[in-house]
C-alpha cells in the first residue's frame, strides 16, 4: 500500500467522521457506551476530553483532526495554556495510582501489576495516540514536541509532557519504519531545498554548492524518511569517496576539485550528519543510518576498505576559553595561559608564526579534552564524540586547522577529528565505552596526550 493511498484513506475516514459529528451536533445523542458527541464550536479542552473518552473509530479520527486544527490556530499564549492543561489535567491520577499500588503491594499478581501499569501511564499518552490517527497527526505531534522543548526552560512541568511524546516516538520511529533513500540531483526539488535548509554542520550556500555535494560520482548523500513524513528527511549524511583520510573540510569541499572515479576510492568519509527535526530530539537515527550506508557502499563499491568521519568539535572552543581564563580550575595547574594568547583575534590562523606556536599546545589540549575531560555522567564532554564513540568508532586523528570557516574557528578553534569505523572492532569498542567508559583512541592521539602531560610536569608544553 502506498503512503499517499494510506493518507488519502485516513482523510476519507476523517471526512466521514466529521459529517457524523456535524449531524450529531444538531441532535446530540448518548451512544451505547455512554459517550456524548462534542457540541459544535467546542474548545480544544472539550474536544481533547471527548477524544480521550470516545470509542468510535471514524468519529475519533475526525475529533483528532479538529483538535489538531484548533491547536495549529492557537496563539503563543493559548498554546502555553494548552501545554499546561496537558501537564496538569492529563497527568496520572494520584488517587488511582495509590489504590493500584495498594492492591499490588498486598497481592503482587500479574493482574494487579497490569492495573498498576495502567494507573502509572499518563492519560495524555493515550490522547497522543488518538491524535496520531488523524491525517498529518504524526507531523503535528513532532512539531508540538518542538514547541514543548522550547518552553521547558520557562515551564518545568512541560518536561513530563515532552517526555511522554518522546516515549511514544521511540516506538513510532523505530528502525523498522525508517526508509533510507539516496539523495541525488534528480531528487524532488522540495526535498533538496530541505537538505539545504537543514544542513547543520557545513552550511550549503545555494543550489550550485548542493549540486557539488550530490552530483559528482565520488559524492553521496543518504537520508532516512518515515512513512508519515514522506517529504521530510529525519536525518541525512553526506559522504565523500577518497583515496586517503582527509585532514580538512576545505579539501573535501574544494570548488573545482577533480572528481574521483568511485571504483578507485578506498575510503568513505562521513563529513556531515544533520538531524532535521528538533521535535525528535533524543530519538537516535544516526547509528542506524551510518551502518546501513556502510552496508550499501560495501555492496556497491568493493574497493572501499576504510570508513571514517571528518567531524567537528562543537564544544572545544568554549572549553578552551575556560582553560585560558582559569587553567587550574580547568584541571591544568601550572599551565601558562599566555600560550593561548591571541586566539580571540580574527584570522589568527593566517599568521604562520602564530600557528606554529599554537599547534603543539592546542593539539595537546585537544587530546586531553577527548581522553581526560568528562561530564557528570563520566562521558566525554564533546557531544559528537559521545555519538561516534558510543557507536564503536575509534578516535583516529586530530586535525590541525581542519575547518577554518568562521563557525569552525568559533566552535572548534579550527580543529576537526577523524573517527574510524573499523568493522572488526566496532562491537568491542562499543562494549568498552558503554560498560567502562573507555575512549578508544589511536596510538598517535595517545602519544599526543602523554607528551603534553609530560610537558606540564616539566613546566613546559611540548609535543
Amino acid at each position: 500500500m502506498s503512503t499517499s493511498f494510506f493518507q488519502d484513506m485516513l482523510g476519507e475516514i476523517a471526512e466521514r467522521g466529521r459529517s457524523l459529528l456535524e449531524r450529531s451536533a444538531v441532535v446530540p445523542a448518548i451512544s451505547r457506551v455512554g459517550w456524548r458527541s462534542p457540541a459544535k464550536g467546542a474548545s480544544i479542552d472539550e474536544l481533547s476530553r471527548a477524544l480521550l473518552s470516545g470509542r468510535g473509530e471514524a468519529s475519533g479520527v475526525a475529533i483528532a483532526r479538529q483538535v489538531l486544527d484548533l491547536y495549529a490556530a492557537l496563539s503563543p499564549e493559548e498554546r502555553t495554556a494548552f501545554f499546561r492543561l496537558l501537564a496538569r489535567d492529563f497527568a496520572p491520577s494520584p488517587e488511582r495510582l495509590r489504590a493500584a499500588w495498594a492492591q499490588y503491594d498486598a497481592d503482587p499478581s500479574p493482574a494487579h501489576l497490569q492495573a498498576l501499569l495502567r494507573a502509572v501511564e499518563p492519560p495524555r499518552q493515550e490522547l497522543f495516540r488518538r491524535l496520531n490517527l488523524a491525517p498529518g497527526g504524526t507531523r503535528a505531534l513532532v512539531a508540538m514536541r518542538e514547541k514543548l522543548l522550547e518552553e521547558v526552560g520557562r515551564e518545568e512541568e512541560f518536561a513530563s509532557v515532552a517526555d511522554d511524546l518522546e516515549h511514544l516516538f521511540h516506538s513510532w520511529f523505530n528502525r523498522g519504519f525508517l526508509m533510507m533513500q539516496r539523495i541525488t540531483w534528480s531528487t524532488p526539488a522540495d526535498i533538496l531545498e530541505r537538505i539545504i535548509r537543514y544542513e547543520a554542520v557545513h552550511t550549503i550556500h545555494g543550489w550550485d554548492e548542493l549540486r557539488r555535494r550530490v552530483q559528482p560520482p565520488d559524492r553521496r548523500c543518504y537520508a532516512f524518511f518515515h512513512p508519515s513524513l514522506v517529504d521530510e528527511p529525519l536525518i541525512f549524511v553526506e559522504v565523500a569517496l577518497t583515496r586517503e583520510i582527509p585532514h580538512s573540510i576545505q579539501e573535501v569541499l574544494a570548488d573545482g576539485r577533480e572528481p574521483l572515479a568511485p571504483e578507485r576510492a578506498t575510503t568513505a568519509v562521513f563529513y556531515s550528519i544533520s538531524n532535521c527535526q528538533p521535535g525528535l530530539r533524543g530519538i537516535s537515527f544516526g547509528n542506524f543510518l551510518i551502518k546501513q550506508v556502510v552496508e550499501d557502499l560495501c555492496r556497491d563499491i568493493p574497493s572501499l576498505k576504510t570508513f571514517v568521519t571528518l567531524s567537528p568539535i562543537p564544544g572545544f572552543g568554549r572549553w578552551l576559553s575556560r582553560v585560558a581564563e582559569d587553567p587550574e580550575g580547568a584541571g591544568f595547574p601550572g599551565f601558562d595561559r599566555g600560550r593561548l594568547a591571541g586566539l580571540d583575534e580574527p584570522d589568527w590562523h593566517l599568521d604562520p608564526v602564530r600557528t606554529a606556536e599554537l599547534k603543539p599546545v592546542m593539539l595537546g589540549l585537544a587530546a586531553a579534552y577527548f581522553l581526560r575531560m568528562k561530564n557528570g555522567k563520566g562521558q566525554p564532554l564533546d557531544p559528537v564524540a559521545r555519538f561516534h564513540l558510543g557507536n564503536g568508532a575509534r578516535l583516529e586523528r586530530i586535525n590541525w586547522l581542519g575547518d577554518t570557516s568562521p563557525k569552525g574557528m568559533r566552535e572548534g578553534a579550527g580543529l576537526m577529528v577523524n573517527y574510524l569505523y573499523d568493522l572488526g572492532t566496532i562491537e568491542a569498542h562499543h562494549e568498552a565505552y558503554a560498560n567502562q567508559g573507555v575512549v578508544a583512541a589511536s596510538g598517535p592521539v595517545q602519544r599526543q596526550l602523554r607528551d603534553f602531560e609530560a610537558g606540564l610536569l616539566e613546566g613546559r608544553v611540548a609535543v
